[in-house]
Parts: C-alpha cells; structure tokens; sequence
C-alpha cells in the first residue's frame, strides 16, 4: 500500500519554498549511467512522486519529453506554474500504475519520494514502462544535515540540530523504519537486472537562509505529523531551535545566509536487453 502525504496546497507551497532537489552533481551520474547503458537518444523521462517539480525541471535540458507524475493536485499545480520549458508536462495517477506503454520510456527517477510508494509494485510496473536497456535512478537524503557559518562552532551548531531531529523522531512514520536508506538498499538487492549501482553517503553543500533551513525540516513529514497533532508544541520546538541557532552564530536575523551539507544516496539500475 502506497502512503499518502504532502497533499494539501500549503504543503505544496511549502515544497516549492523549502524543499532541496538534487543539484547537477548528483543528476550528472545519472544522465552518464543512462548514457553507459543505453546511449542516445534521449527520448522520455518520467520523473515519478514529482511534488511541485523542482527534480522535473532538471530532466528537461536533458530529454526531449520529459512526464512528472504526483498523486496530489495542489502539488500538480504548483508545478504546473514553474514549468517554463515547453517538454515538461505534468500528471496525476499513482506510482504503482504508471500511464505509459509497454517498453516505452527511456528513465524513470523517483526523487525522495520511493520510500512513499507500495515498491514492490512499483518497481514491477516501472519493469514494465522502461524501454530494454533503459534505467531507474532512485535518490533521497537523509535527515541528518549539517550547518557552518562563518566564525562560527560547526560541532556546537549541529548539536542544536540534532536535538530537533530527535524531537522529531518519535513523530517519524513507521512505515519508513530505523533508516529510510535501508529501503532503497532493500530495493536495490531486490532488482534482479545485471547493470546496477549504488552510492551513499555523497555529501552536497548549499547556501541558504536559516529560514529556509528551518522550513525545510518542517516540510518532513515527522514534523507535519507533530504539526497536527500538536500545533502549539511544533511551532514552540521550531521556534526555539531556530532562536538557539542564531544565538549561537551571533545575529538576529534568520534571513542570514548559512551554507547546508545535505548527504545523499541513491541506486541505479537498468533493465537488461532481453528483459
């Protein structure tokens, strides 16, 4: 059974706003594995679990057509609204049943989003799409980021942020385990094609406002649980974290610019020529 959150349109806004993407770092080797594999051209992606689009929007410079598929509306129509080149078009369906024909799709990526799905169905239904030869690129991160500024104590900040991840934790979906990495590595031996690879533990760096930072652990889904059940204690724990932080680097503003280690994992597989 596929599980259903980050519906609602202020979650979507909240996605477009906050929510990170995987830089060109990461969409590099994914583009170089489907190159290795099956070489040009490169006809149709289809990224799956889309949100508002901000994985989409990388496919397109890349593909001729490029699909995202979302469950969520709201999140359709935030997409919709940044979707500036002419070959990226959007969808709503499940991702356990994927509109496309047999044999018929070049990539299909899933953008912190699989750990969501039914997988099993979906990764037979994605068997089912992917051209022979064509491959599937799974990518997440996890939660556990970390922050430096300037003239600032990297280990006494990332102290504070660890805190705010374990009151989060009892908050977490049982449905994503311990560690949700070690779904996609269940994923990833279960895939019986030849041709695969996996990596973890790639670190990107980002620049941002603490804002921002701040609004992208309340978009998880751990603190929007925390969030409906306990208004008042989510935005208390948000709001002290937040004030701890700049005490610590020495400003008044959360408008100050901060730089964000995200670390990442992903596989990748592609489907066998006879398959």
């Amino acid at each position: 059974m596929a599980h259903r959150f980050f519906e609602g349109v202020q979650q979507a806004s909240s996605y477009w706003k906050y929510r990170i993407s995987p830089s060109d770092l990461l969409i590099r080797p994914v583009l170089y594995f489907l190159e290795k594999q099956k070489g040009h051209p490169f006809e149709l992606a289809v990224d799956v679990g889309c949100g508002s689009g901000q994985g989409t929007v990388l496919l397109a410079k890349h593909f001729a057509s490029v699909v995202g598929l979302d469950v969520s509306p709201a999140q359709l129509e935030v997409a919709v609204q940044h979707a500036k080149k002419p070959n990226i078009t959007y969808r709503q369906c499940v991702a356990e049943e994927l509109p496309f024909a047999d044999s018929s799709v070049d990539l299909i990526t899933a953008m912190s989003a699989f750990h969501w799905f039914d997988r099993p169905r979906f990764l037979q239904d994605a068997h089912r799409v992917l051209r022979p030869r064509g491959c599937i690129a799974l990518l997440s991160y996890t939660i556990d980021m970390e922050l430096s500024y300037s003239d600032c104590c990297s280990h006494t900040l990332n102290q504070v942020c660890k805190e705010f991840y374990a009151a989060l934790e009892p908050y977490r979906s049982p449905h994503l385990g311990s560690n949700t990495s070690e779904l996609y590595r269940e994923a990833y031996e279960s895939i019986p094609y030849p041709d695969k690879e996996w990596h973890d533990c790639v670190w990107v760096k980002r620049s941002m406002p603490l804002f921002s930072y701040m609004g992208l652990v309340k978009s998880f889904s751990s603190y929007q649980t925390l969030l409906k059940q306990n208004q008042q204690k989510a935005t208390a724990l948000s709001q002290d974290i937040c004030q701890r932080l700049m005490s610590i680097m020495g400003v008044t503003s959360s408008e100050t610019e901060v730089e964000v280690a995200v670390k990442y994992f992903y596989l990748l597989a592609c489907k066998s020529q006879e398959a």
